[in-house]
């Protein structure tokens, strides 16, 4: 934290950040030109953009016209600034070609763009966590949400557009986790690590010199992990409890706010520092317009039943408390939603303006349920940073080692900074006698369409369809206009809007995707399985120039 601040001191304007590459070894601080007057210029209804909807999520082939257009704004001077009437368009150096004739199978592509958080070089005793406690638990939790939000949906249209957002975000999560867990035990993930692990230990007891440094290392990773095996299900669920229910969730932002605010700038928690605190109590408002007390309700009398059910929950004293006096569960949740009124912006805002110990005087059974469970959460995060200190000390250590046994350097995981990834427009067979060819087409927009949600599509793009008006942007072999591509780059969460780039670096596509057995990739990279998604740049300019008639867009990008 204090070489950030420095660094922004020292460079004021931009916005710097520390990354962990090796844990324990390797840190770089990164600059970013931070701009933040972000204007929408041009996207296509949902029903191209969202085309085919949680149906098609991590599904091949696709046909979702995933794009849209951003311009960013400087201060007249080139500065970033916040919005202003008097601001102009940002000028970089250089920009990035378009490319209009796209790819063809077999065509070199590459990304640029920033993955979030791998696990590759993970022991087996962390894989084993994921597959059998992490996974499976957010993958129930997850579906029982999903659940009670279309049922609350079903009833009510305007309860259904609050919920969609969220639910997309859900079942984004649940479907990428049920793939992870799907590709551990296919791929046999945690026991090919295991017999990595073996030669690696062997070659540590091969020499006393290395067996006494680091003879020890993958049993002391072990039982950091083994603890955060037992200790998952409740700390998963204690934490869903402050997330599931959104009005809980709002308390604790309030009181984890009021008490971080009190500490030195530099000692507080991320959200919490100046540089980032504004951005983070806009985030709370969005999020707080979405609110649906019924919906609440359901969701913190589910999160209490399942803590009820876990030893180790039924000892924390607010929730022993809860559990003890009389009526049902839902009656008591029923209780702190009705009264609460951490739903209300207003009474957020003014308990923001207050100290912990005033906090701590409101009264609001919610908000006094989440101030007596604080310390709670503080000494799960106080935990986790210990284990995480450990856990660095000692994969610093991996690193040193599995250097010197495979005699090479390797990449580092993922963390969310820039990464380079190149590979092949290139099909795959995710089954026995099953091939995916990697372009899918407009025709395979119009087999989908039904006119019943998620697979509408617009009158306009049926009408160019039915004409035949195609402009220049048909595939020479397939006689269609392309929609999405598929290639074999390495890609995780966070590569959305990564270009995609041909071998003379133009643009080809926009990621926005990976394949169902593809989530494999947050743990290792598979030439089978691991393919990545994209929307077809035939597509982008033809939805943008042929159907919507946006020429001057088409034009300012150097494509007539």
């Amino acid at each position: 934290k204090e070489l950030e601040v420095a660094a922004e001191k020292e460079h004021p304007g931009l916005r710097a950040e520390v990354a962990e590459m090796f844990a324990g070894k390797t840190y770089v601080l990164f600059l970013y030109t931070y701009l933040k007057d972000v204007r929408l210029v041009f996207a296509p209804p949902a029903s191209i953009g969202n085309f085919g909807g949680e149906v098609d999520n991590w599904e091949w082939p696709r046909h979702t016209g995933d794009f849209s257009f951003m311009r960013a704004y400087t201060a007249p001077d080139g500065s970033s600034a916040t919005y202003a009437t008097h601001n102009i368009p940002y000028k970089p150096k250089r920009f990035i070609q378009v490319a209009p004739e796209g790819v063809e199978e077999n065509d070199a592509v590459f990304l640029l763009g920033y993955p979030g958080r791998t696990a590759r070089h993970r022991t087996a005793s962390f894989l084993r966590y994921e597959q059998d406690v992490r996974l499976p638990t957010i993958v129930e939790l997850y579906e029982w949400q999903i659940d009670e939000m279309e049922k609350a949906g079903a009833k009510d249209r305007a309860v259904e557009i609050k919920h969609a957002s969220r639910m997309r975000s859900l079942a984004n999560t649940e479907k990428r986790s049920r793939g992870q867990l799907l590709g551990l035990r296919r791929a046999k993930i945690v026991e090919t690590r295991t017999q990595q692990e073996a030669a690696l230990q062997a070659f540590i007891d091969s020499d006393a010199a290395r067996s006494a440094k680091y003879g020890s290392l993958l049993k002391d990773i072990e039982a950091v992990d083994a603890e955060l095996s037992a200790a998952g299900p409740f700390e998963i669920n204690l934490v869903q409890l402050r997330q599931a229910c959104r009005a809980a969730a709002f308390g604790y932002f309030v009181y984890d706010a009021a008490v971080e605010r009190a500490k030195a700038d530099l000692e507080r928690e991320t959200p919490y520092m100046d540089r980032n605190f504004p951005q983070s109590v806009q985030e709370l408002q969005v999020s707080m317009s979405d609110w649906h007390p019924p919906t609440d309700q359901i969701l913190l009398t589910g999160m209490l039943e399942r803590l009820s059910r876990i030893p180790a929950a039924c000892e924390i004293e607010p929730l022993k408390a809860i559990l003890a006096e009389p009526g049902t569960l839902a009656a008591k949740a029923e209780a702190l939603i009705t009264k609460t009124r951490l739903g209300e912006l207003s009474f957020v805002q003014e308990c923001l303006t207050k100290t912990p110990g005033e906090l701590q005087q409101v009264d609001d059974p919610l908000l006094k349920l989440i101030v007596q469970l604080h310390p709670v959460y503080l000494k799960l995060r106080e935990t986790d940073k210990t284990r995480d200190g450990r856990l660095s000390q000692l994969y610093g250590s991996l690193i040193e080692v599995k250097q010197q046994f495979l005699a090479t350097s390797f990449i580092p995981d993922a963390n969310g900074t820039l990464r380079f990834t190149c590979g092949r427009i290139k099909s795959y067979s995710p089954a026995d006698a099953v091939i995916r060819t990697p372009i899918s087409t407009l025709r395979g927009v119009m087999e989908k369409t039904t006119g019943v949600e998620p697979f509408i599509t617009p009158d306009r793009v049926l009408k160019k369809y039915e004409d035949g008006e195609f402009g220049r942007f048909v595939h020479p072999r397939l006689g269609q206009v392309p929609v999405a591509i598929l290639y074999d780059t390495d890609t995780t969460g966070g590569n959305s809007g990564s270009p995609v780039l041909n071998s003379r670096g133009q643009l080809v596509g926009v990621n926005f995707d990976r394949c169902f057995e593809a989530t494999i990739n947050d743990f290792a990279w598979n030439k089978d399985y691991s393919r990545s998604i994209g929307v077809d740049i035939r597509y982008v300019l033809w939805i943008t120039g042929v159907v919507y008639e946006a020429d001057h867009l088409l034009k300012e990008m150097g494509v007539e």
